[in-house]
């Protein structure tokens, strides 16, 4: 719906009418709207972050300052990094790619648009959790990386500790539930024409992305379920004296922690990779070159994490290891900076002001990328790591290098998305007030730090240099809130009064811009014929179109959406799993007091996993006899499945039930403590998989799958088969290799 419409339809509206209409956002499952509330969020959080960061500025601007209490500092600290990744970052990509996604792929919503309002719900009710604890006077004070035991119960024993990490699991599950939506869209939805190959390179970022959203999130799951099983059920997964390891928590947290930076900075790749081209009047140089390095650099973000940890002592293998693998990560990120610079060569370049960002994009985060480096070099590192350096460094990437890119964003599409243009001048006046505030604030940190200054510090001592500095960065710090404000400014006075857009305001070259500004609800009245990876600029230049790149069509047929959504989830649970395995095998190798696997009664488990890996196969038939037609077949194998998995779960129900009764609980020792919860999850799993085909059972039963059966039996069948998986795993490392070693 365009604009002048829904201004129409207000206008003849009676209030109540008018109310209703303005409540339908709430309910909305319309992407483009799910994206602007995704933004709307992000804005809102990004204020309170902010307000923490100025508060923090303002008690580091002079030296042995008392204008914050160290309690409070430690607050602000804490909320301020996790509101800003987590509330503030995370949405706004996931704003974008809701709105724009689509729209590049000739879509006309996400794959699933109830999924996509319910993962965007999170998001709002896991900001508020992590804020509650304020109203509550219990804010977690621990660093927005929850260092153990400093997360533990014994040293933040206040709640605050315990609502960050349920917010961080529901905002998890929300970007688990995201990513997979996106994944299903892009490979499933495109429209015709619209091979891989030819993909707009920010909807490439994105598909890369979603794997990396679907391995990352949950490491930091399986994580924060541990810290919680800690705090709540006095385990001993983190705490050194019940034989824990701090630096578990560490491995899992960085696990996750460095692919979240790349999770981050890679949506912006896209980004400046969609505004350059079209403010050069260039195809992007080198696009096979930008989609490649983006999978390799997916693909050795999981392998970096250590880095963020030399100074912990893990020894000269690991740290050559990670040294290298640092290193290495930082050639296809490289290439990238080179395509980008090429497009710009020799081009017609208009210096509007999404383009301005974009060229600050590209100076600042090769500062951050060149200081990244100097941390793969372990010397270096150890002097550098805890001191302000590192906090200049990570603001080069995630500020200077995300967040630029994320404004640029906003002024390129925010005529599409509103009909109306945004100031010029009021364009400007931010963009210098942010270049001159963001490197005022951050690169005089890099100073600070080498001067000795560590971060982490309500105050510091009146020491030669430090007083200055860090006023000036105190200083700057305004100057990029004032950048804000006029960016807000901008934004609602071009809603109120703005410039009509038009449809194609840049003269760009991808699909979003062959629809109206804003778009209709349905996104496109007609499509382009698509042949290359500029279909406007085809359209437009019949006389000199782009090359063809590839076939017209795809060799593979489109997957089926569902059976597409349900391997992801899959995919997302293996790294959930992989980590409860990893920490039971981490504390377990060596044998240690207590109970051990030994107390285990593998015959009867034996038997009971006989039924659960025979579920399989008669889950196998079912999915079979439904495929002949035969839905009297397809129940009774189905019944079976579900009674089988029904004699494993109360197998397993027995087993914990002895052990209790013998004196073993979560408690105990370790052992206990990795048993329990590993083997707990997956029962969770296997409880979960028989009421979704009890519920399946109950639509057969009702005659729902005789004519046109739906994809449930298909969806359900893949998530058991994992369970019946993660048992064989789990049965081998708990049950069958203790007793060999």
């Amino acid at each position: 719906m365009s604009e002048s419409t829904e201004a129409v339809l207000e206008s003849v509206l009676d209030p109540a009418q008018r109310e209703h209409y303005q409540l339908a956002w709430l309910s909305t499952v319309d992407h483009k709207r799910i994206g602007i509330l995704y933004m709307l969020t992000a804005l809102v959080f990004f204020i309170a972050g902010g307000t923490e960061a100025l508060l923090m500025r303002l008690q580091l601007a002079v030296p042995n300052n008392h204008l914050i209490a160290p309690d409070t500092f430690n607050m602000l600290f804490t909320m301020h990094g996790t509101t800003m990744i987590f509330l503030v970052v995370m949405p706004l990509l996931f704003g974008l790619a809701n709105y724009f996604v689509p729209l590049q792929i000739g879509a006309r919503d996400m794959a699933f648009p109830r999924l996509n309002a319910f993962s965007f719900w999170l998001v709002p009710f896991g900001g508020i959790l992590l804020h509650f604890s304020l109203l509550i006077g219990d804010p977690p004070m621990m660093g927005w990386f929850a260092y153990t035991p400093l997360s533990e119960t014994p040293y933040s024993s206040l709640l605050g500790v315990d609502y960050w990490a349920l917010s961080l699991l529901v905002l998890g599950i929300g970007s688990v539930g995201g990513a997979i939506n996106l994944l299903t869209t892009i490979l499933c939805l495109r429209a015709p024409g619209m091979t891989l190959r030819r993909l707009p390179l920010f909807t490439w970022m994105n598909f890369i992305n979603s794997f990396l959203i679907l391995f990352a999130i949950p490491v930091l799951n399986a994580g924060l379920v541990m810290l919680l099983i800690d705090r709540q059920l006095n385990s001993h997964f983190f705490l050194p004296a019940g034989g824990g390891s701090p630096i578990l928590w560490e491995h899992i947290f960085w696990a996750f922690g460095h692919p979240e930076v790349y999770i981050m900075v890679l949506p912006a790749f896209g980004m400046v990779s969609e505004i350059i081209p079209v403010f050069s009047r260039k195809p992007i140089f080198g696009y096979e070159f930008v989609a490649g390095s983006t999978v390799a650099i997916a693909l050795l973000s999981v392998g970096v994490w250590a880095h963020h940890m030399f100074t912990v002592g893990l020894g000269r293998p690991m740290d050559l290891f990670f040294a290298g693998s640092t290193m290495l990560i930082a050639i296809p990120t490289g290439v990238k900076v080179l395509n980008w610079s090429a497009t710009l060569y020799r081009g017609r370049i208009r210096l509007d002001t999404p383009m301005l960002y974009c060229i600050a994009f590209l100076v600042q985060f090769l500062c951050g990328g060149i200081t990244g480096i100097s941390h793969a070099i372990v010397p270096l590192d150890w002097q550098t790591h805890n001191s302000y350096y590192l906090v200049a460094h990570f603001h080069y990437v995630a500020v200077g290098g995300i967040l630029f890119a994320n404004i640029a964003a906003v002024h390129y599409w925010f005529p599409k998305m509103s009909g109306r243009m945004l100031s010029e001048k009021l364009g400007k006046l931010s963009f210098w007030l942010m270049v001159i505030g963001f490197n005022g604030t951050f690169m005089i940190q890099h100073f600070l730090g080498l001067a000795g200054m560590g971060r982490r510090i309500y105050t510091y001592p009146d020491l030669p240099g430090w007083g200055w500095m860090n006023m000036l960065s105190t200083v700057s710090a305004f100057f990029m809130a004032a950048a804000a404000i006029v960016i807000l400014w901008n934004i609602g006075t071009a809603l109120l009064r703005g410039a009509p857009a038009g449809d194609n305001p840049w003269d760009a070259w991808t699909l979003e811009w062959a629809t109206t500004s804003p778009p209709p609800v349905e996104n496109f009245d007609a499509l382009p014929p698509i042949h290359s990876r500029r279909p406007l600029w085809d359209d437009a230049h019949p006389d000199r179109p782009d090359p063809v790149v590839g076939p017209d069509h795809e060799r593979a047929a489109r997957p089926d959406k569902d059976l597409c959504c349900m391997v992801a989830f899959v995919l997302s649970e293996t790294g959930f799993f992989g980590t409860l395995i990893l920490a039971y095998l981490y504390f377990n190798v060596q044998p240690q007091a207590g109970p051990t696997a030994k107390v285990l009664d593998l015959l009867k488990t034996g038997l009971f996993s006989i039924c659960l890996f025979s579920s399989s196969f008669t889950m196998w038939r079912s999915e079979a006899a439904l495929h002949r037609g035969s839905n009297r077949g397809m129940i009774g194998w189905l019944a079976l499945t579900i009674a089988l998995g029904a004699v494993f779960i109360g197998g397993q129900g027995l087993e914990y039930r002895n052990l209790l009764v013998h004196g073993m609980g979560i408690s105990t020792n370790l052992f206990a403590t990795t048993f329990f919860t590993l083997t707990g999850f997956h029962g969770i799993h296997v409880v979960v998989g028989l009421l979704a085909m009890l519920i399946v059972l109950g639509l057969a039963l009702a005659g729902d799958f005789k004519t046109n059966p739906p994809p449930a039996l298909k969806m359900v069948g893949v998530y058991w088969h994992f369970v019946d998986i993660v048992w064989v795993f789990v049965l081998t490392v708990v049950y069958i290799l203790p007793r060999f070693l």
